[in-house]
């Protein structure tokens, strides 16, 4: 049997932890990084998703020299000029709740007829000190109220596209076969499959 591999997710979410073993599986063992006994707050000041997720992944490489990977994911609302986007998890403010977000969020789009929006999940990776970026992203439209309590983040209102119900009424197993954050892993794994084959 193949020894699963070992690679450290650099997030304080536990949301997002979970969702990303789920995604992977047996295919990978995710540590997290409370494996490592770090407990502080990473900066992210980038202007994008790509800068946000490498920023992460640097900081807890150049401290520990681990590989690893870390994400930064976007909503973002073509009504609203792309936003709340690179602000999406404190777009109601920095100590704004998921909920807080979506209230803000739905405000915004208050008698707005164009509701069209997509999620956006980058994730950096550094392998061996050589660092890879992963795009996933899947279109959709923002509902008129929330509805769902599965998912975390702005699930409750985002529907994807091919489907009525929103991420947040979806099975967790549907939602990560078809998410933006599901389709980025995907990436991830098939490259790490596909880097250990040419060892």
């Amino acid at each position: 049997m193949q020894m699963i591999k070992r690679l450290l997710f650099v997030t304080n979410n536990a949301h997002k932890l979970t969702e990303i073993r789920q995604i992977a599986g047996n295919q990978m063992e995710i540590l997290s990084l409370a494996d490592t006994g770090f407990s502080g707050e990473i900066e992210e000041t980038a202007p994008d998703l790509e800068g946000n997720a490498l920023q992460k992944a640097r900081f807890i490489h150049n401290l520990y020299g681990f590989n690893c990977f870390a994400d930064d994911t976007g909503l973002e609302v073509d009504a609203l000029d792309g936003a709340p986007g690179v602000l999406s998890a404190r777009y109601a403010g920095i100590k704004a709740t998921h909920a807080d977000n979506v209230n803000k969020l739905l405000t915004e789009m208050e008698g707005k007829t164009q509701r069209t929006a997509r999620f956006r999940t980058v994730i950096a990776l550094i392998l061996n000190d050589t660092e890879y970026l992963f795009e996933g992203r899947i279109e959709g439209t923002i509902s008129l109220s929330t509805s769902g309590d599965e998912g975390f983040g702005y699930d409750p209102v985002f529907v994807p596209q091919g489907y009525t119900q929103t991420f947040a009424e979806l099975p967790a197993a549907e939602k990560n076969r078809i998410s933006h954050r599901g389709l980025a892993v995907e990436k991830l794994m098939q490259f790490l499959h596909q880097n250990e084959k040419s060892q």
